[in-house]
């Protein structure tokens, strides 16, 4: 399998896995044991590089996480991430990344990894009420204490970014992207490539309309969280699924799936990007990571771009309470 490096000193899978579906979101989670058999196949089947954070569940994600990867956690790079605060019974109640939060979250997530130290350590959201230096500042502190190894921003513009960057170096920029939002391009890749910075696409299948399973007739159930995003809706995805054909289309060409095409585009894009496809079979991980070997050529990408390019996507990606916590300054 190759390898992809982010932030010029993390070496990673070219292509990860993002494990917020193992327990959330995205309908009935599976029995504990076998997410945790899963991840371990995982491993087995080249991935190294596992992205939780300990708001999912919140906490549960972590410790799947944590009993999966003991026994092989030398071989494996753990991303999680803190800046959500949480009331007296759990439940996520906004944003922090106050110093005493981001302390207390990374002594949890150690805990509930089974680990000594967090490879690569997510600020989740950024805090509009605590300055992205003293955020920065104390993520400095916990790798001088060996506590982290890396640092990374998730939904963060590029003022933040460089002003965050100054005070300690950043690895990865974890944000959307992929055929469907494409507004990195215009937002924050020139910033990440221009301070040597690694990019992190999240929902690169655009959570699941890539990889053409989702039809014009789909609904989603109760603990979908596609139920209640603006791009689901059934007018929205008979607009969307446009672009689904287009890319089936090409897909076919190539005797590729949809998704591996999609992921493959993204690869293309910049050495440096690497996405992190959410999945909870191992056939679409192996489906997945064939798409490292499938190799575009300049015609295949400008015809995908193309294709991206000519289709309206209709619907925001987030309900309103959730873009109102994506950082663009």
């Amino acid at each position: 399998m190759p390898t992809r490096t982010l932030g010029n000193t993390l070496t990673v899978s070219p292509i990860g896995l993002g494990c917020m579906g193992i327990s959330q979101s995205f309908g009935p989670s599976p029995e504990r044991p076998d997410m945790v058999s899963f991840l371990r196949q995982a491993v087995d089947h080249g991935i190294t590089f596992f992205d939780t954070a300990e708001v999912y569940g919140p906490f549960a994600n972590e410790e799947i996480v944590g009993e999966a990867l003991e026994p092989v956690r030398d071989q494996v790079v753990i991303a999680t991430k803190f800046g959500f605060a949480f009331d007296e019974s759990g439940h996520q109640s906004g944003v922090s990344s106050r110093s005493e939060n981001i302390r207390a979250a990374v002594d949890g997530s150690l805990r509930r990894l089974r680990t000594d130290v967090i490879d690569l350590l997510y600020q989740h959201r950024v805090d509009p009420d605590v300055p992205i230096e003293d955020v920065a500042g104390t993520v400095k502190e916990l790798i001088t204490a060996g506590k982290v190894r890396h640092f990374g921003l998730s939904e963060a513009g590029p003022t933040t970014i460089r002003r965050a960057h100054a005070v300690q170096a950043v690895t990865a920029l974890q944000s959307e992207y992929s055929l469907f939002w494409r507004e990195p391009e215009q937002s924050v890749l020139e910033t990440v490539e221009e301070l040597g910075i690694g990019f992190v696409p999240f929902s690169p299948l655009g959570r699941g309309l890539l990889t053409g399973q989702v039809t014009r007739d789909s609904t989603f159930g109760a603990g979908d969280i596609r139920a209640t995003l603006p791009r689901f809706t059934p007018e929205a995805l008979a607009s969307n699924l446009e672009l689904v054909d287009k890319v089936t289309a090409i897909a076919a060409r190539l005797r590729a799936t949809p998704g591996q095409v999609a992921l493959a585009w993204l690869l293309a894009r910049k050495p440096w990007i690497v996405p992190i496809p959410g999945t909870r079979r191992l056939e679409r991980l192996d489906e997945n990571l064939a798409a490292a070997e499938l190799d575009l050529d300049q015609d295949d990408i400008d015809e995908l771009t193309e294709a991206s390019d000519s289709v309206d996507v209709q619907g925001d990606r987030y309900p309103a309470a959730m873009q109102a916590m994506v950082d663009r300054t």
